[in-house]
């Protein structure tokens, strides 16, 4: 419970509260203004600063950073962890909260002694890590995936101490006008006793959903069609993309590297061109050794008769020539003969010798030439091999891409099926849960069904049902359409959530409820709805604590044994809870 909220501003109204009922009360002066409204009194004011004081956040626009304020420190007297302790902040410093009383050796997380100072302070991060594990029972799980859409101890909190500047009154189930769905079912699920990790991994599904959705979207409109592919095709692509990659592994592993394989390479080149030299001068001289051979054989010498014809038709024909003797002619033409062979056959023998040069020739630059290209063959180049590498490395890269394409691309195609194979889990399991926790569901109903029948005839009901999005709740009171009945709803949620925290024994020990709550509320059912919180707070040991203009006070309640002191006024300007106007 709350002993008291203090401050060290001047003027502030120190308010101290007991067992119970506790109605802070806003009272408007004859004299006062228009701008002087009970809305300056501070009764939501109030609600604000018990957020603060519980862990809430600084922004740069909350009240206590405004000039008049952010300079003060302000003051929780409570019970945490059913013993009794008393913590500070201000808005200079709001990462900081000081503790300024109690046994704090029981805490999860221990305060710090400050330099220089005997006084303890803990983070406010630490601080709502105190709160969440003393006050709700929140383990402190260091691991992200499991903590992640988890119920927080600012979301339970909430229900409690509901802010109208949140719109917070808007629905039973939902505390902030930001709160998400998932955030609602966790809450609620947790705060009713059942299994909140259900919902959990209905967030993380719809999560998931949300990814393969935007995937598919993008592919639709083209950004990502050609980079994922379809799984078969990209899975024959990787096949063959894996294998050219094998090989050149193998290639590169394989590889001797040859110092000299560029001179080498520029040797076998020369032998090859002197090879053909070599071959095209033996064709030429093997076609001269026919013609000689040719010629050989058709040196046939004239015989003698034709030359005795010849020197008889030139005596009747040149007479008076000399003629030379006939012996000396014959020797001369002999030996004209004998000459010409001789010169073919010298021809012909040195043709062969030459032809026989170029063979030997051929024959050992081949042999070199095969030594060195089975050298080439067997080793390769630097530069080849850093080539060589390179493709490797590619292949790889490319290979490792197509793999991701892969896996994107399986994911489109399987994730929905998995999804929705989850998503049947989830409800086997939420179905499972609902039936094994029937009786704390049936507490819940026949607790609001009770509140809800003690302001109206007839009793409203709560309906908690396993649907394929997660757990559904819902709460009715006849004529909900009313704006007053709507509240009421909301009045008779958190009486039964206090109910059965209480019972439970988590919680915070106390129930706020700001003056906007009865807004259009009729005067009877504010009038019961303050006697039921009286009477719960009195049967679960807890605070109901309300913020009330004194004239919205119903005629049918007598308010004297829960008023606490001071009451606020807006007739001045120091009347109010911090006892200055700002804003």
């Amino acid at each position: 419970m709350i002993h008291r909220i203090y401050s060290d501003l001047g003027g502030f109204k120190e308010l101290t509260f007991r067992e119970g009922l506790n109605l802070v009360l806003a009272d408007k002066s004859p004299g006062a203004t228009d701008r002087q409204t009970r809305n300056g009194a501070g009764k939501s004011s109030f609600v604000e600063l018990l957020h603060f004081l519980m862990g809430g956040n600084c922004h740069p626009d909350s009240i206590f950073r405004v000039p008049e304020l952010i300079a003060a420190s302000f003051g929780l007297d409570f019970d945490l962890g059913e013993r009794r302790v008393a913590v500070e902040r201000s808005g200079t410093s709001p990462s900081k909260i000081i503790v300024a009383g109690g046994a704090t050796e029981y805490w999860p997380v221990a305060p710090k002694r400050e330099r220089g100072s005997s006084r303890l302070t803990i983070s406010n991060t630490n601080w709502k890590s105190v709160l969440a594990q003393l006050m709700f029972g929140l383990a402190d799980d260091e691991d992200e995936d499991s903590t992640k859409f988890s119920p927080t101890f600012r979301s339970l909190f909430a229900y409690f101490a509901r802010r109208q500047s949140a719109q917070g009154f808007t629905s039973a189930f939902q505390q902030s006008g930001k709160q998400l769905p998932w955030d609602q079912q966790v809450a609620v699920s947790y705060l009713l006793g059942l299994d909140w990790s259900i919902p959990q991994g209905w967030q993380v599904v719809r999560e998931k959903e949300k990814g393969l959705e935007a995937i598919r979207k993008a592919g639709a409109q083209g950004v990502f069609g050609d980079l994922v592919g379809k799984a078969a095709e990209l899975q024959t692509q990787l096949t063959l993309l894996e294998d050219r990659h094998r090989q050149a592994i193998e290639r590169v592993n394989s590889f001797r590297v040859l110092p000299q394989y560029r001179d080498l390479e520029r040797e076998a080149s020369e032998l090859t061109r002197r090879l053909n030299d070599l071959a095209n001068e033996n064709a030429l001289d093997r076609q001269l050794l026919a013609e000689l051979e040719k010629s050989i054989e058709s040196e046939t010498p004239p015989l003698l008769t034709d030359l005795n014809q010849l020197y008889q038709e030139a005596g009747v024909s040149l007479p008076g020539v000399a003629l030379r003797r006939y012996d000396e002619v014959q020797r001369f033409h002999e030996s004209v003969i004998a000459n010409r062979r001789s010169y073919l056959q010298q021809e012909q023998q040195d043709t062969q010798r030459r032809i026989a040069e170029r063979e030997r020739e051929k024959g050992e630059r081949d042999n070199r030439r095969a030594e060195i290209l089975n050298l080439l063959k067997t080793h390769g180049a630097l530069e080849q091999f850093t080539l060589l590498q390179n493709e490797v490395t590619r292949l790889g890269a490319e290979v490792e891409g197509l793999r991701q394409r892969l896996k994107t691309a399986e994911d489109l195609e399987s994730g929905k099926t998995e999804l929705d194979l989850e998503r049947g889990r989830l409800l086997v399991r939420l179905r499972q849960d609902y039936h094994e926790q029937k009786d704390r569901i049936k507490a819940a109903v026949l607790a609001f069904g009770e509140i809800s029948e003690a302001l109206y005839e007839s009793p409203g009901s709560l309906t908690i049902s396993p649907e394929s999005n997660g757990p559904k709740f819902d709460v009715n009171i006849h004529a909900a359409k009313s704006k007053g009945i709507g509240n009421m709803q909301i009045f008779c949620f958190d009486m039964m959530i206090a109910r059965l925290c209480g019972e439970r024994g988590i919680g915070p020990g106390f129930l706020v409820h700001d003056s906007h709550l009865f807004d259009g509320v009729d005067e009877r059912q504010v009038a019961k709805a303050l006697a039921i919180g009286a009477d719960t707070a009195r049967r679960i040991g807890w605070q109901y604590i309300v913020t009330m203009n004194s004239d919205a006070v119903p005629s049918e309640f007598d308010p004297t044994p829960y008023i606490i002191q001071p009451r606020l006024t807006d007739a001045t300007e120091t009347g109010g809870l911090f006892g200055v106007r700002f804003g």
